[in-house]
């Protein structure tokens, strides 16, 4: 929600995403960041609708909890300045200002309605479009332990090209004292607990080993890892993505 309040969408009941064919060689098409609140009345048919976009192979999509309506009654279980930082970040980089709940980002590039499953895939197909979008693969596997990330490509990667490791708790249910929502319990799905850099893409590092039990903590199951044009603070079009169950 703004200051004024975003209506949203109507989502169809028992609608099945389309467009899995389409991914590249089985790799993701995009990534989706839904930034949400468990103020926000809006924001519900988003949340519900990313779970579905979670089972969806050719998709990563992740919950990014903020904190900014935290005044309005209930304080988000889940939230983090950082995320509402980021919204902000990429509202200056896109130019239209625009930070809102529910407001996904698709790609990091366009944003849509989280609640409008009509223009996420417009958008999808839009920043498809885009040179270096998701045009980088990356391949996160579990060993012994030890997380294993690796991104082809790295040749040709910008000059400034980051690689995030997001640690999810995949389904986290919230039942909601007060505020918009209060006496409702929603679960959220792929919630992004944290950010955490791996480092700067390049020839000479493109694969980076990374102990379990250092982004193990509670409810945390599973993980994602971006690769951004851009930084954290000025974040730009996202190269590549990938998402994988640690339990």
């Amino acid at each position: 929600m703004q200051a004024r309040r975003v209506a949203p969408a109507l989502v169809i009941a028992g609608f099945v995403i389309a467009g899995a064919a389409a991914a590249r060689a089985g790799e993701p098409r995009a990534v989706l960041e839904l930034f949400t609140s468990q103020g926000c009345s809006s924001c519900p048919p988003a949340d519900r609708l990313v779970g579905q976009f979670a089972n969806d192979p050719s998709v990563v999509a992740l919950s990014v909890p903020i904190d900014y309506w935290d005044y309005l009654g209930w304080r988000d279980t889940l939230a983090n300045p950082a995320h509402s930082a980021r919204q902000r970040a990429y509202a200056r980089a896109r130019g239209d200002g625009q930070v809102y709940t529910p407001q996904i980002v698709v790609n990091g590039s366009a944003d849509a309605l989280g609640s409008d499953q009509a223009a996420i895939e417009r958008a999808i197909a839009q920043t498809d479009h885009k040179t270096g979008v998701m045009s980088l693969p990356v391949v996160i596997a579990v060993n012994n332990g030890t997380l294993n990330v690796s991104v082809s490509g790295a040749d040709k990667a910008p000059a400034a090209a980051e690689v995030w490791l997001c640690p999810l708790a995949k389904a986290v249910p919230v039942a909601i004292g007060r505020g918009e929502n209060r006496g409702h319990t929603v679960t959220y799905h792929n919630v992004v607990r944290n950010w955490l850099k791996l480092g700067t893409l390049n020839t000479a590092q493109s694969s980076w080993n990374v102990p379990i039990a250092q982004i193990r903590a509670e409810g945390i199951d599973a993980a994602a890892v971006i690769v951004q044009e851009g930084s954290h603070d000025k974040p730009g079009i996202i190269l590549g993505a990938a998402v994988t169950d640690i339990r």
